[in-house]
């Protein structure tokens, strides 16, 4: 008699593959580079058929859609951006945006560089990069919104928007942290005790 092996493992099995597939082109992609990177290479390194790729993700935009889908799982911001909202003071709420920021570029700066550099030379994944700046834009801004009675005489939201969107770039994060030795904590407490200085009474 044929023992039939359950839907439930041959779908684990699949989602593993696919993520080990993403965490390979991960590194990779950051290694070597988004362009300079082929799928043929990330099936080496992975010790999985291109083939088997090819079927379970498909091209590297949908590896890269993978990984950003992963990176958002690890950073969990949905969960810190409510706390945020339910935050009793305004310092409180603002001082949340630089821990979301923190924790966004913490689990993951490598992949908007990654981003970045594919945009450069793929239309494609430039209009991606935008839809996912603009989102978080869209996030930042909801926020905002909720303290703009606290905000400091001649700030506007707008202005707000302008400059919390310029204090929370990722060239900031890389340089403190990644090429002068800041810990990411630091750059936390750096980062809210600006943003509070800048928006608020």
């Amino acid at each position: 008699m044929t023992v039939k092996t359950p839907i439930g493992h041959r779908q684990r099995q699949a989602e593993e593959t696919k993520a080990q597939v993403a965490r390979t082109a991960r590194r990779l992609f950051a290694e070597r580079g988004y362009l300079a990177t082929t799928v043929a290479a990330i099936s080496e390194e992975a010790g999985i058929p291109e083939q088997t790729i090819y079927s379970a993700l498909g091209s590297k935009a949908r590896i890269l859609e993978r990984i950003t889908a992963q990176w958002m799982v690890d950073a969990d911001t949905a969960t810190l951006a409510e706390r945020s909202h339910e935050a009793p003071e305004a310092a409180d709420r603002v001082r949340l945006l630089a821990t979301i920021n923190r924790r966004q570029l913490e689990v993951g700066w490598d992949v908007i560089g990654i981003y970045q550099e594919a945009g450069r030379a793929d239309a494609g994944m430039a209009r991606t990069l935008r839809r996912v700046l603009a989102a978080r834009e869209g996030e930042v801004r909801r926020l905002l919104l909720t303290v703009k009675d606290d905000l400091a005489p001649g700030v506007t939201v707008r202005r707000a928007l302008d400059v919390t969107l310029a204090l929370m770039n990722i060239e900031a994060y890389r340089l403190l942290v990644n090429e002068r030795g800041w810990t990411p904590a630091r750059y936390e407490s750096w980062l809210g005790d600006l943003l509070v200085s800048q928006l608020l009474r």
